[in-house]
């Protein structure tokens, strides 16, 4: 907690204190006092011998009063009188009629001083000041003490260009997005030979991609190579409940870049402030949308923003709002994927350069191995390897490292402690020997890198994990055929070998139909179908920007020819898939022992199987 946030709270317990130190003095005199207790009341009491003792308090100029009893039961009551020499006589007579030993006192109230008088007073204008002095503070504050008063104000962060190390250097596997950006770094170093040419450039540039691929990394590369200032906020920061919050953190954002220029201004996440708008929650006048609208005017409107150049990163570009993305606005869109084999290797470079790594470790191999890793990716996978090498007490990273945090990044941690009754254990070793049998012998979909029937944390049972050869580019659809298969050999297996089924291959089956429909409704892959998009928008829609209710509706025939088509490439599938199990049936088996005996098994093993004896080719 810093200082201003201290600050902050210690002014609001010392209001609250005080307004409860007013209300007290206030209500304080009048908090004891019965308003339904009466002389005849006392009288009761009194006969029924209930009163202890009677205290009371005379007024110094009229003869009105205050009385205090004290009970028997250790209660104490207050009431007024209106005339305490009428009281008196009334208990002078009932103490003489019973006899009873009441102690009766009597005295004048004090008086209260004029201070006392003008305590409630006191403290109230004490409180205003306190108040006043707190949003005079929260005025000229810039951090957490000054929120209240700041709404409009930009969370932007600068970084200064003496602060901003990072450059290109320091971006691996994006070299065609480098290029692209080389030109915005050149003009923000030499605008002039752009301007005497006439060209303009780029006032926004976004940056679309997978997350973990280096977007913001690259933006702030840019900056860094140019020596500029660089702004960074978040899409969501701009957007508050109030409505007006947002546009005016927008204009204050450029403005101060205005000041700055020439400088970037990084607004990452941008999907969550410039959807598409109509999308029929809210109308035209929602926060949202007035955030947006007031981006759209500070980017292109009629005010001139030279040397601001914007750059926006997102996941989801098909949501944004098409005015937004009109020349002029962000006038180019740089596409951020994930990085090829080569890319990959460069990464690991870049995040090995301060870790000891053994011989055994080669870092072309593990980017073989990890495709479809992006940069955020491989990251964390070598941060992983480095926290298993210190737990062993070693100084560097060995491969056996990298294999554990491959698998714990790609699959899970192993569960070694988890008790496993024989008859699941021998299930899941023919359910992942099916896997990985059709893994090793169908075209593009392996070979395979592990085989284990060890329990992960992610509720595996075991799991069998593929070593891509390369990364394709398309995909083809006898690569989307052998997947089906392939994930259907863990239930085939099980078929095949067990008296019954386990419900492990759930997972497996969803996998497969959702690639049949695919095939079906989005690739035009089925002859009886044809090359139509048959996909229907669903409930999703409402929040990426479209509008309520629009969606497509099939007819009743097509969407049953949908599911026919959908079951005979399952069954065609599994037809091809059991046949190839069943020519192999004997390496199942002894895949299947090898896992029971040794729990894992890697790639060399694994195809040591089929060196063993003669295999049965493909139908």
């Amino acid at each position: 907690m810093n200082k201003n946030m201290k600050r902050t709270l210690i002014s609001y317990l010392l209001v609250f204190a005080l307004i409860l130190g007013v209300l007290y003095l206030i209500q304080g005199g009048n908090q004891n006092v019965n308003q339904q207790y009466t002389e005849t009341q006392f009288a009761e009491d009194m006969k029924n011998g209930n009163v202890r003792s009677v205290y009371v308090q005379q007024n110094a100029e009229v003869p009105t009063g205050t009385v205090e009893l004290t009970m028997k039961d250790r209660s104490v009551v207050r009431f007024y009188i209106t005339d305490v020499n009428v009281f008196k006589e009334l208990y002078n007579e009932l103490s003489e009629k019973q006899k009873t030993d009441v102690s009766f006192e009597m005295s004048d109230v004090v008086r209260p001083s004029t201070l006392e008088k003008m305590m409630p007073y006191l403290i109230g204008l004490v409180a205003l000041v306190v108040v006043v002095m707190m949003i005079a503070g929260m005025q000229g504050a810039g951090g957490g003490g000054g929120a209240m008063m700041n709404f409009g104000k930009s969370k932007a962060k600068m970084t200064s260009e003496e602060d901003n190390k990072t450059t290109f250097n320091d971006v691996a596997g994006l070299r065609e997005e480098k290029e692209d950006l080389e030109e915005v770094v050149d003009f923000l170093k030499n605008p002039g030979k752009y301007v005497e040419i006439g060209a303009r450039i780029p006032k926004g540039i976004l940056l679309v991609g997978p997350p973990g691929t280096g977007k913001t990394l690259l933006a702030k590369a840019v900056a860094g190579e140019a020596h500029v200032p660089f702004f960074t906020i978040s899409g969501s920061d701009f957007v508050e409940m109030f409505v007006g919050v947002g546009a005016s953190r927008v204009r204050d954002l450029f403005a101060e870049a205005k000041r700055n220029a020439p400088c970037i201004v990084f607004i990452d996440e941008i999907d969550a402030v410039a959807r598409r708008r109509g999308s029929g929650l809210g109308g035209g006048h929602d926060e949202r949308e007035q955030t947006l609208n007031q981006m759209l005017v500070e980017m292109d409107g009629f005010s001139v923003n030279e040397g601001i150049i914007v750059m926006a990163a997102t996941n989801r570009v098909d949501i944004l709002d098409p005015a937004i993305l009109r020349p002029g606005r962000f006038d180019r869109k740089i596409s951020v994927e994930r990085p090829d084999v080569k890319g990959r290797e460069d990464i690991l470079k870049i995040h090995t350069k301060n870790k000891p790594l053994s011989d055994d470790v080669d870092l072309h191999e593990i980017a073989r191995t990890t495709s479809g890793f992006a940069g955020a990716d491989l990251e964390n996978l070598m941060n992983e390897s480095a926290i298993s090498a210190a737990k062993d007490e070693r100084k560097y990273i060995i491969k056996e490292d990298v294999d554990k945090a491959f698998i714990k990044v790609g699959i899970g941690t192993e569960r070694k402690s988890r008790v496993v009754p024989k008859e699941d254990l021998r299930i899941t070793a023919y359910h992942e020997s099916g896997h990985a049998i059709l893994f090793h012998l169908l075209e593009g979909v392996g070979p395979v890198y592990t085989v284990s029937i060890i329990p992960t944390g992610q509720g595996a049972a075991g799991y069998t994990m593929p070593l891509p050869e390369n990364d394709n580019v398309h995909v083809t659809k006898g690569k989307m055929l052998n997947d089906i298969k392939v994930s259907l050999g863990g239930r085939i297996a099980e078929e095949m070998i067990m008296d019954d089924i386990s419900a492990g291959a759930s997972q497996d089956i969803k996998q497969a139909t959702a690639v049949a429909r695919a095939m079906v409704v989005k690739y035009g892959m089925s002859p009886k179908l044809g090359l139509i998009n048959y996909e229907t928008d669903n409930e999703e829609e409402t929040f990426v920007g479209r509008d309520i209710g629009h969606h497509r509706v099939l007819g009743e025939k097509t969407a049953a020819n949908i599911d026919k088509e959908v079951k005979r490439i399952i069954d065609e599938c599994y037809a091809e898939a059991r046949l190839i199990l069943e020519q192999n049936v004997d390496i199942l088996h002894k895949c299947a022992q090898r896992l029971l005996e040794k729990e894992r098994i890697d790639r060399a093993e694994f195809e040591s199987l089929f060196e063993e004896e003669s295999v049965v080719p493909l139908v």
